[in-house]
């Protein structure tokens, strides 16, 4: 009796070890790609083309009319912008991993907060206006005029899905993800999307952001980071660089997209 006492005991010792082990791993597995990367991966230099389509236009200051403002943006106009607000050059400074719960507030590895003035991930505004009252949506496709479609490109295998653009406009947060492809999902103060190639591009309500009303100014901010928690943010991308395109179209509140000039 008290052999088989003891059996058991000792089985019951032996799976709670192999419980413990096989949640060790479980651990392990789900936080590799921090212990990997966070003192190593960073990305080096960025293009950067941001541009509209009909009927709307954008700037990095607010203005009182709509010609006034203009359909594209380059990086070295929103790099210098960046350099007058945040400090730092944003050329020469490269991203490192962060992660986030609502595309606003940005963390490191272990928690701390991720200072916005350091570079580690970029911020600025577009303040964008209309000729009429439209839905914006972030589109794959190119213009009407050969103005490339959104998409972020790299040397590197597994960047461009290790990226992540959110953009905040009246409270509300949408967050792209290049990895989810056609798909999205809502959370509390937004959501989190993809884009299907530029050939398979539907506007839908899937990658609709804000909305403009005719000749009022929505200011937009927005953010680029490297997403430390994705599986592909591996030290294969240390020191890369990168593209990156933004592409934005207006629509009908029942999305159809306008035409014209």
């Amino acid at each position: 009796m008290k052999q088989e006492k003891s059996n058991e005991l000792r089985q019951r010792g032996l799976v709670s070890v192999l419980l413990l082990f096989l949640a060790l791993v479980g651990i392990t597995t789900a936080t590799v790609a921090w212990f990997t990367i966070a003192d190593h991966t960073r990305l080096n230099s960025i293009s950067m083309n941001v541009t509209t389509g009909v009927s709307m236009r954008f700037d990095l200051d607010p203005h009182g009319k709509f010609m006034d403002y203009t359909k594209t943006l380059t990086f070295e106009q929103i790099a210098r912008r960046i350099q007058q607000e945040k400090g730092y050059s944003a050329a020469d400074t490269p991203l490192e991993p962060v992660t986030t719960s609502d595309g606003v507030t940005f963390t490191f590895r272990d928690g701390t907060i991720a200072d916005v003035n350091r570079g580690i991930y970029l911020e600025f505004t577009l303040h964008f206006m209309a000729e009429k009252d439209m839905v914006v949506h972030l589109t794959s496709a190119s213009g009407a005029d050969g103005a490339p479609g959104t998409a972020i490109t790299s040397e590197v295998a597994g960047l461009p899905e290790s990226m992540r653009i959110s953009f905040t406009a009246a409270g509300q947060t949408y967050i792209f993800d290049p990895g989810l492809g056609n798909n999205g999902e809502i959370f509390l103060s937004g959501k989190i999307f993809g884009l299907p190639s530029s050939e398979k591009m539907v506007y839908n309500n899937i990658n609709s952001l804000f909305s403009l009303t005719e000749g009022v100014d929505q200011p937009v901010l927005v953010r680029i980071w490297l997403e430390g928690t994705d599986e592909l943010c591996t030290n294969a991308l240390k020191g890369s660089n990168y593209a990156l395109t933004l592409r934005f179209e207006g629509t009908t509140e029942d999305n159809q997209l306008f035409t014209g000039r």
